[in-house]
């Protein structure tokens, strides 16, 4: 977290937290196993927290229970350090339709923090998107191409799940002989965030969190196979540490380089993962690389600019 407080010289205009978990298979006895039917496989069900390209939360949970548990406890976490240095930073928390939950929501309104979160389908907000359905099965029809209206509703459970009515954003979408609608919940405003400036400029933009969590898993987050929770959650908070430091070098050493966006596994496998010949004196560490090293220039750079 300080290294996410750190990075910025001045406070951002928006700070966008994304939320959402992942499997870690197990293939022993480890404490707390349990088969996930929906991943299909004895598995952990970590939570991860990013603000952008930062890791702010990794945390081991077993995954005998809900998708978003513990993830309110997180955010008020994050956000009380954010709200430390930055008061008046607007916040928003993003995350698929397993994070749609009362709890969190609620929090969030009576916090001033903004949400979009994924809604999962049922067949009355079918029925309430019926017309943009209709409309948008036309224009498939129309131009043969995929087609997209969007409509949005105030929108509360029959079941009392929720407490009040909330905004809710649709996608009505015709694909080649297929529906594929979708629901967002929001707090946010509709003059701010119209329906489909919402949906395809911020809901969507969350898609590149899977990224991230595909780097933890490049920096070994998977390697789970201690006995205990505690020791397997040390082990992801080091491949959490590990990721930090690689997207530091990121940052800072490889900026305005060809290798400024590179994944984890690259800038590992290129500048990290070389072999060096070792030779230790009274007063110096000498590290040899081979001549033939083909990116040496890259890693003389991303060395001068991590000195500065």
């Amino acid at each position: 977290m300080e290294v996410f407080l750190e990075a910025h010289e001045e406070a951002p205009d928006c700070i966008v937290l994304d939320l959402d978990v992942t499997d870690l298979p197990l293939h022993g006895r480890q404490e707390g196993r349990f088969f996930h039917g929906y991943y299909d496989e004895y598995c952990y069900l970590p939570l991860y927290i990013f603000a952008g390209e930062h890791l702010l939360c990794a945390r081991l949970r077993t995954a005998d229970q809900d998708a978003a548990a513990g993830s309110t406890e997180e955010v008020k976490r994050i956000v009380g350090q954010i709200r430390g240095r930055w008061p008046g930073v607007p916040i928003v928390v993003r995350a698929d339709s397993g994070f749609c939950r009362e709890e969190l929501m609620a929090w969030c309104e009576q916090q001033g923090v903004g949400y979009v979160l994924g809604l999962a389908r049922n067949e009355r907000l079918r029925r309430l998107i019926a017309p943009q359905m209709e409309e948008a099965a036309r224009r498939q029809q129309a131009s043969g191409r995929p087609a997209r209206v969007f409509t949005e509703f105030a929108y509360r459970t029959t079941t009392g799940s929720w407490s009040r009515a909330r905004r809710v954003v649709a996608k009505a979408e015709q694909l080649d002989g297929k529906e594929n609608p979708r629901f967002v919940v929001t707090n946010l405003g509709a003059d701010e965030w119209p329906a489909q400036r919402l949906y395809e400029e911020l809901y969507c933009a969350r898609g590149e969190m899977e990224n991230r969590i595909k780097e933890q898993l490049s920096l070994f987050a998977d390697r789970v196979s201690a006995e205990t929770m505690k020791a397997n959650q040390l082990r992801l908070s080091l491949a959490g540490c590990a990721y930090v430091l690689v997207q530091a070098l990121r940052r800072l050493g490889l900026k305005g380089t060809e290798m400024a966006r590179a994944q984890a596994a690259t800038i590992r496998e290129r500048l990290l993962k070389i072999g060096v010949r070792v030779r230790i004196s009274v007063r110096r560490i000498w590290l040899s690389m081979a001549s033939g090293y083909p990116w040496q220039g890259l890693f003389r750079l991303a060395w001068a600019q991590l000195r500065c």
